[in-house]
C-alpha cells in the first residue's frame, strides 16, 4: 500500500524557540499593547504581566532573554520584582530594561540598584525600544 506524503507539510513553521522571548512587566494595557507591537514586529516572542507580582511568577514560569520592567505598579512594583529576580539563580542573568517615568538621576541609581542593566524614560520612541532591546539581547533582529 503506498502512502501520500505531503511534503510541504513537512515544512517547519518557524520556530517560537528560535524567537528569542521577552518579559514586558507594565501596568497600563496601552503601554504593553505598545511594546508587544513593537518587539512582535521586530521578531521577539513577547509574554506580558500586569504588575511586577505576575512578573515575577512568569520570569520563574517561562526562561526569557529580557525582562522589560516599569517601576510603579501594584502588587509589587518593579525595583521590588527586579531585587526578587536577582535573588534567583536562573534568573541572575538575564538582562532587564527598566522603562519608568521618573527620570531623575536618583530614580536611574535606585533602578540599576534593583537589578536593572539599563534605564530608559517614558516616553519612548520605537525606534530607540527597538534598538535598545537589540542591543541587550546580543544583536539579534
Amino acid at each position: 500500500m503506498s502512502e501520500i506524503i505531503d511534503l510541504h507539510a513537512a515544512e517547519p513553521a518557524e520556530d517560537e524557540a528560535s524567537q528569542p522571548r521577552i518579559l514586558v512587566v507594565d501596568d497600563a494595557i496601552t503601554v504593553r499593547l505598545f511594546y508587544c507591537k513593537i518587539l512582535g514586529d521586530a521578531g521577539y516572542q513577547v509574554e506580558e504581566a500586569a504588575n511586577g507580582l505576575e512578573g515575577l511568577e512568569k520570569a520563574l514560569a517561562f526562561p526569557s532573554r529580557l525582562l522589560l520592567v516599569d517601576v510603579n505598579m501594584p502588587k509589587m512594583d518593579g525595583h521590588e520584582m527586579l531585587r526578587a529576580v536577582r535573588q534567583d539563580p536562573a534568573l541572575r542573568a538575564v538582562p532587564a530594561l527598566v522603562v519608568s517615568t521618573e527620570g531623575r538621576p536618583r530614580d536611574r541609581e535606585i533602578a540599576l540598584g534593583a537589578g536593572a542593566n539599563f534605564y530608559l524614560t517614558k516616553p519612548i520612541q520605537p525606534d530607540v525600544l527597538r534598538d535598545t532591546v537589540r542591543l541587550m539581547t546580543g544583536g539579534r533582529r
